[in-house]
Parts: C-alpha cells; structure tokens; sequence
C-alpha cells in the first residue's frame, strides 16, 4: 500500500428539510387547524479516530463526502425524519485542521475520539408554529437551514515513544530489525526506507514501548532535499530521540561529526522544540572496525561534538549492545512518565 500522510477532502453537511403547510381536514373538523409539522434535521459529518489505519491512502480517490438532507415536514404534525449522519474514520495521530483559513480542528492523538466536523442544518418551521389567538390559519413556514460545508486538510503523524535520527544507511531499519518485530528493507544503498516504519519493543511481559524508523536525513533536507524533510513531522510526537551514527562509513570522504552536526542543524530548521528533545547518541557499525580503532574513533566523535548526553556503542547487524540500548530506553521511558518516581527516590537516598 502507497504511504499516504497527506490529504484534503471536502465534507458537506445535509441541509434541513423545509417545513410543511397544511390544514386539519377531516369529516367532522373541517376546520381543525394548522397541522404542518417542521422539517427534519440535516445529517452530521464526524471523525472518528481508529488504530486499524495507518495511512491516508483512502483519501487518494474519495475526496468528498456529504450527509444526507432532512425530510421535509407532512401533515397532521408529522416532523420530517433527520438525514443520517456519516463518520470518517481516519488513522489515529491525525491532525485535522481547515483547509481555507489554516486553523487547528483536532489533534486526533488517541484511538476512539470522535468529532463533528460539519454540523447538519436545522429544519424549517412548519405553519403549526406559527399559530397564535390572533393568527388560526397561518399559512407562513421556512425552509430548512444548510448545514456546514467545509474543506479540511488532513495530517497524519505517527505515534511512537522513540524516534530514530541519522543520515542514510545509518543503520536506523537495522536497528529496529534487532529489537522488534518491524522487517523494514535493509539494503547497502542509501533511502531504503521510504516512509516511517513503526516496531513494539517489547522488553518484558508488561513492559514495551513504539519506536519509528524515518527516512535518513541529509544536509539541505529543510529545504526539501532528499526524503527525510517530508517525514519529520512524525518524530514531533516522540519523547526521546535516539541519533543513529555510523563510525564507519563506507565513503571515505564522510565524516561522522559532521553528519551529526548537519542533522542538527536541519532539526533546528524545521523546529526548535525538535531540536532541544532529548537526544541519546547511538555510535553503530563498532564491529566494522578492529575494537581499539573503534574505542579510539569513537571517544574522538564524542569529543569533538561535546556531547554530553548517554552514549551508546553498537553493532546492530548483529544485536551487539542493542538490548541493552532498549532495555535502558524503556527505564529512561517510565522515568519520563512517573517523574515523581524520580523525586521519591531520591529524596528516600538523600534520606
């Protein structure tokens, strides 16, 4: 299936049925009254946020939707019946927001929320409503409300405790290969992977949390180079980033540290919040090196960059360090969640 994150769909409300106008005419009331009742109410359109979906493909070729119109009012006080509402279903981490003036509808981040995003017309009056002491046989109705019709522009970010950062061929879908379930292509050439990729670590019974894979990064992606750009968004949602570092690289002319740095620079492009997450350096592809050249290459990356944030060696081809990497992520994870955790205990050492 074609990755989707981007959609623009036109939803219309239904219109409300127009009232009625009639007159009781029955054998022993022949003049019994206004009895037009009032139209009924225009459908809803909603959205409803669900997991089974996981892109906007859907969208590709169904682009609008409308509810149905109210039935306009009968006789003997008979309301028309509502048109019926329909629900969109759309991946959840979708943002919906107003296609014309840019506006922020909804952040459908959890599964099962629900929201009305064009509301159906009201019905119009009948004349039984406009019957009074000094009016008996009104002959005035209204004609049904038209119901919102709008454009939305839909966005889909994936939701992912972990997010993975690094230039192509990084060893970002190695790793993920290592410690989940997720198959994403692995192959020696750069941008093998096209659209995020998401895996469940599991570290035990209970215990477990999303990592996503993007598209490498590249210097200029800010302005559109390569694919990483175009994938960011969905690294906004992470709490914890992990920057994937290749030590030994297959072109002798790359550099690590300035890998590094140009990623850094493009995070601080596309946004700042981005760009202060907390971020742990992953050194990978130690086994690729003899292990004093790597140890040396690697306290020098460190200590080029200044890092001063967890450091992590491994060798994700073959799982080297990996579980520990994610055994330590999930710690970091919950510390995260329950930061009074945190506070109790280290007011119980202080203690």
């Amino acid at each position: 299936m074609k990755f989707v994150d981007e959609a623009t769909i036109s939803v219309a409300a239904g219109k409300g049925g127009p009232g009625c106008l009639s007159f009781r005419r029955e054998r022993n009331l022949p003049r019994g009254g206004p009895d037009g009742a009032d139209g009924g109410r225009g459908g809803s359109v909603y959205l409803e946020s669900v997991e089974s979906l996981n892109t906007l493909s859907d969208f590709r070729y169904t682009r609008k939707f409308k509810a149905q119109n109210g039935s306009p009012g009968e006789g003997s006080n008979r309301t028309g019946a509502g048109g019926d509402d329909i629900t969109i279903c759309v991946p959840t981490g979708t943002i919906v927001r107003d296609a014309d003036t840019g506006e922020t509808i909804a952040d459908m981040d959890k599964t099962g929320l629900r929201i009305t995003v064009a509301r159906g017309g009201d019905g119009g009056y009948g004349n039984a409503r406009f019957k009074s002491s000094t009016n008996r046989a009104p002959r005035r109705t209204t004609v049904g409300y038209p119901g919102d019709d709008r454009r939305l522009a839909l966005e889909m970010r994936v939701l992912a405790d972990v997010g993975l950062l690094g230039m192509p061929n990084a060893g970002k879908s190695t790793l993920l290969r290592a410690v989940s379930q997720a198959r994403p292509r692995v192959a020696d050439y750069p941008f093998t992977t096209l659209h995020p990729q998401l895996g469940v670590v599991g570290i035990e019974p209970g215990r477990s949390f999303v990592m996503a894979d993007i598209p490498g990064l590249i210097a200029g992606a800010a302005q559109g180079a390569g694919l990483g750009f175009k994938f960011l968004r969905h690294v906004t949602r992470t709490r914890l980033l992990l920057h994937l570092v290749d030590v030994a690289p297959f072109d002798p002319g790359r550099d690590p540290v300035k890998d590094v740095r140009d990623i850094m620079s493009e995070l601080e492009e596309f946004s700042e919040d981005l760009a202060t997450r907390e971020r742990w350096l992953v050194l990978n592809k130690t086994d690729c090196l003899p292990p004093d050249e790597a140890e040396e290459i690697c306290e020098l990356i460190v200590s080029e960059l200044g890092f001063d944030g967890p450091v992590y060696r491994i060798a994700a081809i073959n799982g080297d360090g990996c579980r520990q990497l994610a055994a330590d992520v999930m710690v970091r994870l919950e510390e995260i969640d329950n930061p009074e955790v945190d506070d109790f205990a280290d007011e119980a050492v202080d203690g």
